[in-house]
């Protein structure tokens, strides 16, 4: 399996890392301490900024800087601005009352504002300088894109299909990381509709290869090195792991999800729009199963996300899983819980051992 071995090392060489894993960035769950376990341990650890207020990026990027000396990337997403109806509010909070009530927060009060400034926070990204840095939701133009390498960031563009890793591509980033539709959390679609962008990693990796010539991060259900060993062998040069590294201490979420990751089975997830207004995977509980039938009437996130946003939290501190946001992938009932460092050495010895494994000659 040389050419799994040569797209492993084209792709570290390139970024200087010793494996090709990265660690995906959660909003929630991927908090400083676990960005840095990987980065140390040779991998590519991975900040959510998108929540973020500008000065509170800058802060954090200085403070990864003084936790490790190894590369790490720094995640947005490119949101517009949306202005929702004073109707539409009204009615999204209407459908949220009854488990505000449940978890004892009394009436909704209307954020100030839905989320920070985008524009504002890709200032903020520019004037750090992370050694990388991702974008999900949306694209940027070249001459952004350029920005970002001339002040030595390299730039990863997530896609969930051909024509926008082509977009990608055309716009100059340095990789693409293909997202399946296996992957927990939010879709990452911009162009079309999100639904029938959800095309599974298996096929979409492939197509994609063909179409771009950027090095390639496969993202969506790849749990272990066998995995990421499969990716590569189908044109990706590196795997994106989000949910395995859910279950390690560093990631720091509610123990309550961590109890959920634990007994989660193969078939516990599902998308949703009912907690951001965005398409997202995560294993199925009752405030998704009450809201089904409104999925398709909430405001866009990240209006149903902000409005929404005081339950969860409140919900993580009660200890009330059925009314958090579980984001989790399909292969949620393969975590493993262990310390980050010990899961980027298993996953990198997994995979040398599936890339070095020969297959076993017929015998007659």
């Amino acid at each position: 399996m040389s050419n799994i071995r040569n797209s492993r090392e084209t792709f570290t060489s390139a970024l200087g890392i010793r494996y090709p894993i990265v660690q995906g960035p959660m909003n929630g769950a991927s908090p400083i301490e676990l960005a840095t376990a990987v980065s140390n341990a040779g991998g590519l650890g991975s900040f959510a900024a998108a929540l973020l207020a500008p000065a509170a990026i800058i802060e954090a990027v200085k403070k990864i800087r003084t936790l490790t000396s190894q590369p790490f990337n720094v995640n947005l997403f490119i949101l517009e601005q949306v202005q929702p109806s004073v109707a539409e509010i009204a009615a999204a909070q209407a459908l949220l009352l009854p488990f505000r009530t449940e978890l004892g927060l009394g009436p909704a009060v209307t954020p100030q504002k839905f989320s920070e400034n985008f524009k504002d926070q890709l200032a903020a990204l520019l004037e750090a300088a992370p050694p990388v840095v991702s974008f999900t939701f949306g694209i940027l133009d070249a001459a952004t894109v350029a920005q970002f390498q001339r002040k030595g960031c390299k730039v990863i563009g997530t896609v969930t299909s051909v024509a926008e890793a082509l977009a990608w591509e055309q716009a100059g980033a340095d990789f693409i990381c293909i997202q399946g539709g296996e992957a927990g959390g939010h879709r990452a679609t911009f162009l079309g509709d999100i639904e029938q962008s959800c095309i599974g990693l298996l096929t979409l990796i492939p197509q994609v290869a063909a179409a771009v010539k950027l090095p390639l991060i496969a993202a969506g259900g790849i749990m272990d090195g066998r995995g990421i060993a499969a990716a590569q062998l189908l044109g990706a040069q590196a795997a994106q792991l989000g949910t395995a590294f859910l279950a390690t201490p560093e990631s720091g979420i509610a123990p309550a999800w961590r109890e959920q990751l634990a007994s989660a089975k193969d078939d516990s997830t599902r998308m949703t729009r009912s907690f951001s207004g965005r398409y997202a995977r995560g294993i199925v509980n009752a405030f998704m199963e009450q809201m089904r039938p409104h999925e398709n009437t909430l405001p866009p996130y990240p209006v149903q996300n902000a409005l929404s946003g005081e339950i969860r939290q409140a919900a993580a501190r009660q200890g009330r899983p059925e009314f958090m946001s579980l984001w989790a992938g399909q292969g949620v009932a393969m975590t493993r819980p262990m310390p980050a460092a010990q899961l980027v050495a298993t996953l990198a010895a997994e995979l040398q051992a599936a890339a070095s494994h020969q297959p076993r000659e017929e015998t007659a």
